[in-house]
């Protein structure tokens, strides 16, 4: 991704591996600063996963996939690390299929981090597809809106949500942007505007209670990530995703999901079964570590929810872009383990 710091622009990656460490940029603190994290064990790895140093379906398999190749080289049990790794979040189905590939891999004698290093650029490479094939979705003068941060800091690099626009943005297409601020954590307005304001792409941050208003006379499209698909489409994204694909069919909006086959959990049936996060109340109730709810007051803070099939013009792939009805098709497009 494209970063422009005080003495000139940069190219980073969310992660990446050098010098026996996983280094990460550290999302808990932009757009305030701009610092890299690095860690040497995989413990260390599932905490960044954890406590949201790395975020984003995509960019926590590349993680997780890191510290599977950490724990190698530290001699650690392959099954405990994947153990260990698997616990940090339990919604994103690509950190569970990031670990599941590289055990298979060790397994196999690879080499754990040639493997770790070949399994982030095949994301990157898919998400480079998904933009090409999202971007033709993309009218010049078209506006999209976006929920949460599923660009460059959430998939190694370019993203998926974001990818369509930044090719359309890069083709020479006018298009502007409706970042919604998504509470709690703000990942919207903390690092999807932030990514967009080092492309240089225009856009307006609104409140998640400013969607409907907005979408009623002033948005085009609305494209999000995912970070778990079931086989009959239903999907998980952040929360306040539901109501957003809800007022988009009564609108008349396409919605579309952005998201690579690792993102697919054929495994399940439909949307029930994906297990959702529940977070704690503080990130509800507090702000900058000083409460803002009364005293006595409780909060409920679930990560994610849950938005039926029905509700989904169709799916941007590395493969294309898909009816709910035919991602089934992905079966045989998986990435090879």
């Amino acid at each position: 991704m494209r970063v422009v710091l005080k003495d000139g622009v940069a190219e980073f990656r969310a992660v990446w591996f050098e010098g026996e460490k996983v280094r990460m940029i550290d999302q808990r603190i932009l757009p305030q600063r701009f610092e890299i994290v690095e860690v040497g064990h995989c413990k260390d790895v599932a905490n960044a996963i954890k406590d949201m140093t790395i975020r984003g379906a995509p960019s926590i398999g590349a993680a997780a996939a890191y510290g599977m190749a950490l724990a190698t080289l530290s001699k650690m049990d392959a099954n405990e690390a994947a153990t260990i790794l698997k616990a940090a979040r339990p919604t994103a189905n690509d950190l569970f299929y990031a670990v599941d590939h590289m055990l298979k891999s060790i397994a196999s004698g690879c080499d754990p981090v040639n493997e770790a290093n070949r399994y982030a650029d095949d994301i990157v490479q898919r998400c480079t597809m998904i933009g090409e094939n999202g971007a033709s979705l993309i009218d010049d003068g078209c506006s999209v809106m976006t929920h949460c941060n599923a660009g460059a800091l959430a998939t190694v690099d370019v993203g998926t949500a974001l990818a369509p626009i930044r090719m359309a943005w890069y083709a020479g297409k006018k298009v502007f942007v409706f970042v919604s601020e998504t509470r709690p954590r703000l990942q919207g307005m903390r690092l999807t505007a932030w990514e967009l304001v080092n492309e240089g792409i225009p856009h307006a941050i609104i409140t998640d209670g400013a969607s409907g208003h907005f979408m009623k006379k002033d948005v085009d499209i609305i494209i999000v990530g995912a970070d778990r698909i079931a086989s009959n489409g239903d999907f998980a994204n952040k929360i306040g995703t539901y109501e957003k694909a809800v007022v988009a069919r009564e609108l008349g909006i396409p919605f579309y999901v952005a998201a690579p086959v690792s993102s697919f959990d054929f495994s399940i049936d439909s949307g029930d079964k994906i297990p959702i996060e529940n977070r704690s109340e503080g990130e509800v109730t507090d702000m900058e570590g000083r409460r803002i709810a009364p005293m006595g007051s409780s909060a409920l803070n679930p990560a994610f929810d849950v938005t039926p099939s029905k509700y989904v013009r169709g799916f941007i792939t590395e493969t294309g872009v898909l009816s709910p009805s035919n991602i089934i098709k992905m079966r045989g497009d998986r990435p090879a383990d």
